[in-house]
């Protein structure tokens, strides 16, 4: 008996270290809601990929796509100086665009850091620019109120200990080979410098909203890939939160699986069917997109969305409870180019009148079904629901199963009376397919200018 006793404890604190070893972050889900509160209230926010390939101006990825060494890529590092850069525009576009807070790329894939380390000499100010472009960006959006988030990519192309894998511009064309091309590279060095550089972006800037680690890949036949135990997760996500303790940390450095190793889920580049769910439960989640098929600046690049696709992602995002990082590739010189500044300007019209829509806002209610050609979003703390019309009605619009519950409609973008009728145009209610629940209201015929009218129905 006394034997099994002894098992039993072993047992037990064998299970106690291997859930200690799972959990990264103590903190109740009450926590984690609070923590997450503004993120979650602000729905919209502006992605920056802006880094050395912005000279390349055709693709973020434009060196492995084109298998760039670092001596043929050299050129652009060389050439870096942005010298119509003026980050506070760049703030007062996210501004008036309703945007609240913004990511950018501290490093991208190729290795370059818009920030000053001290752990590498591929960094901005050693470019002809030589002012620490990160500085300027950070104090510049803190100005204008908007809260501040850092890209990190955990892929490096030009650090000399990280590993060839399949994803790499020098990758072989059969595996065999990717022995011998690492035989001098270390990626236990490399994780140091992960380390180091994370704690010097954590550290120097003052409070960071967020962190965007990006991104693991598995292997396949085409080549090793990346995960967890490469870039020394556990211990980088534990270091993130102790540098940052409120930090907001997306789901990309390979450890879902460990409490407090990750925030929300990041979809990216598609409108998702449903409120995105782990283990059966619905998650913090944010879609990042692209106003055209590129991150990075890229001149030639024209299959651009138009303002209503990306109204619709953005009001059908949070309907389904998420949010929008919407990117913006920033020329070499330093500006915004053009067809995104115009692009911005327009949802900002949009949101100016609308942004009630969308702030504090998430999935409606179940009771409450979805008009047809609409989307729906729903304030919980204003109790008030929102009919974007996709599809403008012809007069009289149908609301099933809201008798009873509405006590005044209007459209948000002018306040004006919608009137709740008994009547379907000439016919009695009991003659025209409306149950007894439903409730007519009548549209003006004339569709209002706005590219995407929105009603607001107070409830009671």
């Amino acid at each position: 008996m006394r034997k099994v006793i002894i098992y039993l404890a072993l047992f037990l604190i064998l299970i106690s270290k291997t859930n200690a070893q799972k959990q990264i972050w103590n903190e109740t889900e009450t926590e984690k809601t609070e923590r997450l509160a503004w993120w979650v209230e602000d729905r919209f926010g502006m992605f920056i990929h802006w880094g050395a390939y912005s000279l390349a101006g055709r693709h973020e990825w434009v060196k492995r796509m084109e298998k760039m060494s670092n001596d043929e890529y050299q050129k652009y590092f060389d050439n870096f100086n942005p010298d119509l850069y003026n980050p506070t525009e760049w703030a007062k576009m996210a501004k008036n665009a309703g945007m609240k807070y913004a990511v950018i790329t501290t490093k991208h894939h190729e290795g370059f850091t818009l920030f000053d380390s001290k752990y590498t000499n591929y960094k901005v100010t050693n470019t002809p620019y030589k002012k620490d472009a990160l500085r300027e960006w950070v104090d510049a959006f803190r100005a204008e109120g908007l809260k501040v988030g850092f890209y990190y990519s955990l892929i490096d192309w030009h650090h000399p200990d990280y590993t060839i894998d399949r994803l790499h511009p020098q990758s072989p064309k059969t595996n065999d080979q990717y022995k011998e091309l690492n035989k001098n590279r270390d990626m236990k060095i490399y994780r140091k410098y992960l380390k180091n550089q994370i704690t010097e972006i954590l550290s120097n800037y003052g409070k960071i909203d967020i962190l965007w680690l990006d991104y693991s890949f598995t292997e396949n036949q085409a080549g090793p890939g990346k995960g967890r135990d490469d870039w020394g997760s556990v211990e980088l996500i534990k270091l993130v939160r102790k540098l940052q303790p409120e930090i907001i940390i997306n789901d990309r450095a390979d450890v879902k699986k460990n409490k407090g190793g990750w925030d929300f889920t990041t979809p990216e580049q598609f409108k998702v069917v449903n409120w995105p769910t782990y283990e059966g439960k619905k998650v913090p989640w944010e879609t990042c997109q692209t106003f055209s098929g590129s991150w990075g600046y890229f001149r030639d690049e024209l299959t651009w969305k138009n303002n209503r696709q990306l109204l619709v992602l953005l009001i059908e995002s949070v309907s389904k409870g998420g949010n929008v990082l919407l990117n913006v590739g920033p020329t070499g010189r330093g500006t915004i180019d053009n067809r995104a500044e115009s692009a911005l300007s327009k949802i900002g019209d949009w949101m100016k009148i609308n942004n009630r829509s969308i702030y504090g806002c998430t999935q409606a209610p179940p009771e409450f079904e979805v008009p047809e050609n609409s989307l729906l979003t729903y304030n919980p703390e204003t109790n008030r629901l929102y009919i974007h019309l996709l599809d403008y009605p012809l007069k009289n619009f149908t609301l099933k199963g809201m008798k009873g519950k509405i006590k005044y409609a209007q459209f948000l973008h002018d306040a004006s009376e919608i009137l709740i009728k008994k009547r379907y145009g000439h016919w009695n209610v009991t003659n025209s397919g409306i149950n007894e629940n439903d409730i007519n209201i009548e549209l003006p015929i004339n569709k209002p200018e706005v590219e995407i009218p929105v009603i607001e129905l107070i409830l009671k």
